[in-house]
């Protein structure tokens, strides 16, 4: 799915007011009531005028623009959780202390939230799986998944992952069988979640940056799995 520049923009300075709120308990899956940070009009609009001023005097290019939005939404941001993963598929050791403690874990690629969270990871196996979703606005994991995309943030996703999981995962393509266990995890301000997809088969010769290279965004929200390698080892 596509993102526009007023979607990055929004994003942007719902990033800003999340620095600005003061933290929030952690939540359960099941726990929807806590509070979340309001979206600052203010700084919204500046950014805008600012946008504006910089397009009419030909100093920004829209084009450009969202690509550079695509690029940090598709490639370099969720690259960096598919790092994490591949290294969780290939080291048992470290999995085990990913899923014990997340921040500690991805601190050795670097990987720290600027926003003071507290990451948890939780595992996929075959017979649980996992879905993320932030119901009263768009708390999400930047350090390692880059920004949210467009469906995260809508107001039909962030309530039907609560009351139609299994509906919302299927309309992205993933059938769940019915003895398969869906948990939903909800982010808060202090409490960001990331899946750890299962492993697919036929990747037991792969190395790190090949398992890598099969890791999805979605897949690391949950509303997708990881698909086997085409051809085995490249």
């Amino acid at each position: 799915m596509s993102i526009t520049r007023r979607d990055f923009l929004n994003a942007a300075t719902a990033t800003a007011g999340a620095a600005m709120t003061p933290g929030l308990s952690d939540a359960h899956p099941d726990e929807h009531d806590h509070e979340h940070q309001a979206e600052p009009s203010d700084p919204t609009l500046r950014v805008k005028a600012l946008e504006s001023l910089l397009v009419e005097k030909g100093l920004v290019d829209r084009a450009a623009l969202d690509a550079l939005v695509d690029t940090y939404e598709h490639k370099i941001g969720p690259r960096n959780g598919a790092r994490v993963v591949a290294r969780a598929w290939a080291d048992p050791v470290y999995k085990q202390r990913l899923l014990a403690d997340a921040n500690d874990a991805m601190a050795d690629f670097g990987y720290l939230s600027k926003q003071g969270d507290r990451m948890v990871v939780v595992e996929n196996t075959p017979t649980v799986h996992n879905l993320i979703v932030c119901t009263l606005c768009s708390c999400y994991p930047w350090a390692v998944l880059g920004l949210p995309p467009v469906w995260y943030k809508s107001a039909p996703y962030r309530s039907r992952a609560v009351i139609d999981p299994r509906g919302v995962v299927r309309e992205f393509g993933l059938e769940l069988d019915q003895n398969v266990e869906l948990h939903v995890w909800d982010s808060t301000a202090e409490l960001r979640y990331m899946v750890l997809p299962e492993r697919p088969a036929g990747t037991e010769q792969l190395n790190e940056d090949e398992l890598a290279a099969l890791v999805t965004r979605d897949a690391m929200v949950g509303v997708a799995r990881v698909a086997p390698p085409s051809g085995g080892k490249r």
